[in-house]
């Protein structure tokens, strides 16, 4: 009786501190979970395709494709620092995981850009990184899942 009674308030603060840990910021409810899953899906895909067909050279200043390296390089840099702001921003470990992983592939795909494919097999990391982004964007949809449906449980 004892231990109960210096343990209660000890299992009190340990199911607040899992509650806390499962509180998402960004990525916050279901609608929000398939959108990033969708994005990680697609971005998967093409990164797929790339391992697969594209061959990359090293980022040149002068020459035909200049202007088009340029402006790849400034979307991989606009998408790598937005997800790295995200990243911040993220409360759960989860999320903080599944937004490390994309901005990750998206470093690598900033770096496949600057050295080409010859210097660093960056995409087949980022096929990885992907990978493991969408393995855990399932889990935090499945997550959002199962507390809808035990909301909607209990409103019955």
């Amino acid at each position: 009786m004892l231990v109960t009674i210096v343990t209660a308030p000890y299992a009190e603060v340990a199911r607040n501190w899992i509650r806390f840990m499962d509180r998402f910021a960004i990525i916050n409810n279901r609608k929000r979970a398939i959108i990033a899953l969708i994005h990680s899906v697609f971005f998967l895909g093409v990164a797929a395709v790339q391992l697969a067909i594209s061959h990359a050279l090293p980022l040149r200043v002068r020459g035909e494709r200049a202007m088009a390296g340029m402006i790849l390089l400034a979307i991989y840099l606009i998408v790598t620092t937005v997800l790295l702001v995200l990243l911040r921003f993220s409360a759960c470990t989860r999320e903080k995981l599944y937004f490390a992983f994309c901005a990750a592939s998206a470093g690598f795909g900033l770096l496949r850009i600057i050295l080409g494919d010859p210097v660093l097999h960056a995409k087949v990391l980022r096929v990885l990184l992907l990978f493991c982004a969408v393995i855990v964007g399932s889990g935090i949809l499945r997550s959002h899942s199962a507390a809808s449906l035990v909301r909607e449980l209990e409103a019955q």
